[in-house]
């Protein structure tokens, strides 16, 4: 066992992350994510909601300092009635651990498209549309 790494961090997505390098970017796709068809490196995290995952993410990986767009949701497609509420929770963690992170969205299939090139997929169980994440790799500066 380790200290103070998060319960919710497998061994699997601890060496994903750990494999990663500056610009590599990783998806956490909700449950309704094309994970396993898109996927170069596929991590299951059934059960596990987005935000729980976030969080743990966050407390072990840097994001990009250079690239504005290092937290990246999917765009709402138009006239979409879905509820988004849990953007403003994803922006809590986020400014928890990187307060000068700012939230950027792309188009749903341009959204898709990036994720195809991702180093990996996180396959979480959140049930909320819309609830995908894409986060780019930075470096460690402490």
């Amino acid at each position: 066992m380790l200290k103070h790494i998060p319960k919710v961090l497998s061994p699997e997505l601890l060496k994903i992350l750990c494999e990663m390098g500056h610009g590599d970017e990783i998806v956490i796709g909700d449950g309704n994510f094309p994970a396993a068809s898109n996927a170069k490196r596929l991590v299951r995290a059934d059960g596990i909601g987005a935000c729980e995952l976030l969080d743990a993410v966050l407390q072990v990986f840097p994001l990009d300092q250079y690239d504005p767009n290092n937290f990246v949701l999917m765009q709402k497609a138009e006239g979409d009635a879905a509820d988004t509420s849990i953007w403003q929770r994803y922006e809590a963690i986020l400014k928890k651990h990187e307060p000068n992170a700012v939230v950027s969205f792309e188009e749903r299939f341009a959204y898709y498209e990036r994720a195809k090139r991702a180093y990996a997929i996180v396959a979480g169980g959140e049930e909320k549309q819309y609830a995908n994440i894409i986060l780019k790799k930075g470096c460690v500066l402490d």
